[in-house]
């Protein structure tokens, strides 16, 4: 499948000074760092921006700046979504989408629609956004799961809802989206450490938190795996596996801003109710990135 989210994706995590506010210095040093290493195209705003704790005018501000920034090098997503259709609308109406190549829209979370009410809810983003869309599924933080049928159904309906970001763990229902999917629709992962073996079963990609730390490594796990290469993605594989891991075990991007920290990429700053990975944590982490990073 040649597709513009074909690849590795990464979701950038937001850089803020000790101060809680914004760092765009490092987040221009992030941009530069995963683009040279080879990711296919940046995701802004996504969850692990800590979206949830930024203004609206922030929103905006880091979007406008991962667009000059980028300069064109690689496509941009934008994280647009939310459980209030409405307001969901509204905004993508107010938004400058200039240098976006697309947009990334979570489930609705916490009022727990039925599979209607979700395809309903894309339906209205589809109507109101003529950029292609990228669905996401991620039950553990949304309490609800976009079935393959509706994902599928949206699909058919709708030529620019492109992709879905699959993140349920759940590889019976990967094996659905991938058998069921029209051809335009691509199928990536939302988990770092199941990309290969989804990569097996015919997924295109991956939108990685991983890939912000373990850029190198990781894209050519991925690359190797698109190409058929699974002696190259599982050795890989199973050298990132623990720093993967280690990322997500106390919250993300708590585990992701710790490595970056240690990278001298950015500061591990995080708003609340987000804290800082453990004492423990972050010595694993650090010897993680010691003696198995070299990127």
């Amino acid at each position: 499948m040649n597709h513009i989210f074909r690849g590795t994706g990464v979701a950038l995590v937001t850089p803020f000074h000790n101060d809680g506010s914004i760092d765009f210095s490092s987040l221009s040093t992030l941009i530069d760092h995963v683009i040279t290493n080879g990711v296919h195209y940046l995701v802004a705003l996504g969850t692990t921006a800590e979206t949830p704790t930024l203004s609206s005018e922030e929103k905006k501000s880091i979007l406008a700046h991962v667009v000059k920034h980028n300069a064109g090098r690689v496509p941009v997503v934008c994280g647009m979504g939310g459980n209030n259709t409405a307001e969901v609308v509204k905004l993508i109406e107010t938004y400058d989408w200039t240098g976006v190549s697309g947009i990334l829209s979570v489930s609705p979370y916490y009022n727990k629609p039925t599979q209607e009410g979700i395809y309903q809810h894309f339906k209205a983003i589809a109507t109101a956004c003529k950029l292609p869309i990228i669905l996401y599924n991620v039950p553990g933080r949304t309490a609800g799961n976009i079935l393959p049928a509706t994902a599928v159904r949206l699909a058919n309906e709708f030529s620019h809802i492109v992709a879905i970001k699959e993140a349920s763990g759940n590889m019976k229902q990967c094996m659905d989206y991938v058998q069921t999917a029209p051809p335009h629709f691509a199928i990536l992962s939302g988990d770092d450490d199941l990309i290969v073996p989804q990569l097996a079963i015919g997924f295109s990609g991956v939108i990685s938190v991983a890939a912000n730390c373990f850029t190198k490594d990781f894209c050519t796990m991925v690359n190797a795996g698109i190409a058929g290469d699974f002696t190259t993605a599982k050795k890989l594989h199973y050298k990132l596996l623990k720093g993967i891991d280690l990322l997500f075990c106390e919250g993300n991007p708590a585990g992701a801003k710790c490595v970056l920290n240690k990278m001298n990429i950015c500061g591990d700053t995080l708003r609340l109710p987000l804290v800082n990975v453990s004492e423990n944590t972050k010595a694993s982490i650090n010897e993680f990135v010691e003696n198995s990073i070299d990127n």
